[in-house]
């Protein structure tokens, strides 16, 4: 009971991740008390295109606080996330790019409005159920460091890149350190009610998404043409704002060999796509990056040889990242303006920046 005394507030979302998480923390000593984020009311049908669980999840939430006799609130930062996170989504597919909104939802939401206001609330700490582990450096004054979850296959790091170490020495990850069948194991010996709900999916507090049906409550549609990369056109589409670098389903051209999206002209609205998944034109082997992140606080000595990420999903590739220039070993298929490059090396997650071209 080393912890005794000190408070953690947990963002308790209703899933098996953090209801795990508060019971961990029960265990280890610590004060705990829950908040259950409430962040996206569909104020229009095209807003409910975003199907969101939240009746559910709050049901669940309360159960899990009750079983484990813990506190919860109902916060809404609703106004944060509509400002900070959905308004950057219409303004980056506007501009042609694709943005990864998660990432957002962690930096401005989780860590921030959430922090700040557990802060408020005499928490000495907060936690979530992240697959990621925060550990304080070695002989160093209050100095921490991010590191990959225990669970390659649900290692959530791409999406904490942003985070800051004022608000690293606030944050506790206890499932970082087990893998997701543990995290299972461990709800059922708790006797949790979340022990066998499936795991969500989609935007971050949103839920799955008809994104293309989102979109155009704001971004309407205007019909262009759809080109091959040496000209010839061969079909429509309703607005290159609505598809993405390297995507193949519905583009609306069939017949033969696939095709895959390899850039879009914003300027003419046209969609230039490539024939076959091994097409060179959807290849590249360079990438310019926006102003990268130091999770350090420090910006390293270039050029930098490290791995990177271009999306979650992705194996780690070799690169080398000189100022705003990064160069792979290999080929990467479908670099994406608008997401995230996320640096690694070894275990621990460097920072990270959006992708330019």
């Amino acid at each position: 009971m080393k912890n005794k005394g000190e408070k953690v507030i947990v963002a308790l979302s209703g899933g098996v991740d953090s209801s795990v998480t508060c019971a961990l923390l029960l265990h280890q000593g610590y004060e705990v008390e829950a908040v259950f984020m409430k962040n996206w009311t569909p104020r229009s049908s095209a807003e409910g295109a975003l199907i969101c669980p939240l009746g559910s999840d709050e049901k669940d939430a309360r159960l899990v606080a009750s079983q484990l006799g813990i506190k919860l609130s109902v916060v809404s930062f609703e106004k944060e996330y509509r400002s900070q996170v959905v308004e950057y989504l219409f303004k980056e597919y506007k501009e042609g790019r694709t943005p990864n909104p998660d990432i957002l939802c962690n930096s401005k939401i989780k860590f921030k409005a959430f922090l700040d206001y557990a802060l408020k609330r005499g928490a000495d700490y907060v936690a979530t159920g992240h697959y990621v582990r925060n550990q304080k450096i070695k002989k160093s004054k209050n100095q921490y460091q991010l590191l990959k979850g225990l669970d390659n296959n649900k290692d959530q790091s791409y999406f904490l890149y942003q985070i800051m170490q004022e608000q690293l020495k606030r944050c506790l990850f206890p499932i970082g350190e087990y893998e997701k069948p543990e995290v299972r194991k461990l709800a059922k010996k708790f006797g949790l009610a979340t022990a066998a709900k499936p795991d969500s999916m989609g935007i971050c507090f949103v839920g799955e998404v008809a994104m293309k049906e989102f979109l155009q409550q704001r971004i309407k549609p205007k019909t262009g043409e759809i080109i091959t990369i040496d000209g010839k056109k061969i079909g429509e589409h309703e607005g290159v704002w609505y598809y993405t670098i390297g995507q193949r389903r519905g583009i609306g051209v069939g017949g033969g060999m696939p095709y895959y999206v390899m850039a879009k002209d914003l300027k003419h609205n046209r969609l230039i796509v490539a024939r076959g998944d091994s097409d060179e034109a959807l290849f590249k082997k360079e990438m310019i990056i926006g102003e990268v992140h130091w999770i350090s606080g420090v910006q390293p000595k270039f050029p930098l040889k490290c791995r990177a990420k271009i999306r979650y999903r992705q194996a780690e590739q070799e690169c080398i990242i000189t100022k705003q220039k990064v160069v792979f070993k290999e080929k990467q298929r479908a670099i994406t303006p608008g997401q995230f490059a996320v640096f690694y090396k070894g275990e621990q997650i460097l920072g990270g920046a959006k992708i330019i071209s």
